[in-house]
């Protein structure tokens, strides 16, 4: 708990990560209250996707911490990631497996304490039922799309991770993952870091958000109130201006 008796489920202290001369991520940190969903944006190779696998522990990190639940991530890693998930267009499934039987192996190594009634609601909750007993590698990338999300949901996570969730989902299936999303974290209190080029999508879900260029956090706030502060109608005018002239952002008064 904070003194204010807020409680932050995710920490991140100065964090950074180098590849050879190109510094990715530059001293960034924030944190993430419980039930917020909070929208990680910026321009391709700003460092959102790197700082989300230095998050989800599959990306070492060159410095700086990582705190979840309160914890030191490097220290209680099993813990912390048995408590989280995370779902990205480019982390698919095992493809020689069924639908089916992927969901089940995930809802096993999560420890649920009823693995087929697990699978059984989440391929409900998902609209999944008809692709069950199809292997994984068969399905349109929209329908990969719905089942890495519905495997990131298996094990109830407290932090859930999204990087790009709806990238390959038409505008009505993306509506209905959204709806998902939100109705679960705020029925179970749950905090989610969103990562997303689709600035009405950012809008609908995200109640903060943090924009980022060239590894560092240049702004941070409402998505509504900040292009206002910022002289611009919304917030992919706000996005354009940065992903174009991130420097200027600091002569706008």
């Amino acid at each position: 708990m904070t003194q204010s008796g807020i409680e932050k489920i995710l920490e991140v202290d100065n964090l950074s990560k180098t590849y050879g001369f190109l510094r990715a991520v530059d001293g960034v940190s924030f944190s993430i209250q419980k039930g917020e969903i909070l929208g990680l944006l910026g321009p391709n190779g700003a460092g959102k996707t790197t700082i989300i696998n230095m998050i989800a522990g599959l990306l070492e990190k060159d410095g700086g911490s990582i705190k979840v639940f309160g914890k030191d991530f490097s220290k209680n890693k099993s813990e912390i990631l048995s408590r989280m998930n995370f779902a990205a267009a480019y982390a698919q499934l095992p493809g020689n497996l069924k639908v089916k039987e992927n969901l089940l192996i995930y809802a096993m190594l999560y420890d649920s304490p009823n693995p087929r009634e697990a699978v059984k609601n989440i391929i409900a909750d998902f609209g999944l039922y008809e692709f069950t007993d199809k292997k994984t590698g068969f399905l349109s990338s929209g329908e990969q799309s719905r089942l890495v999300l519905a495997k990131a949901l298996i094990n109830n996570p407290e932090l859930l991770l999204l990087d790009e969730p709806t990238a390959s989902l038409d505008p009505s299936t993306s509506e209905q993952v959204r709806s998902r999303i939100m109705n679960y974290a705020k029925e179970n209190g749950a905090s989610v870091l969103w990562t997303s080029h689709d600035m009405c999508e950012i809008e609908k879900v995200c109640g903060r958000v943090l924009f980022l260029s060239r590894g560092k956090i240049l702004l941070e706030g409402h998505p509504k109130e900040l292009p206002v502060r910022y002289g611009k109608k919304n917030l992919e005018e706000l996005f354009i201006m940065i992903a174009r002239e991130p420097l200027s952002i600091n002569h706008v008064t």
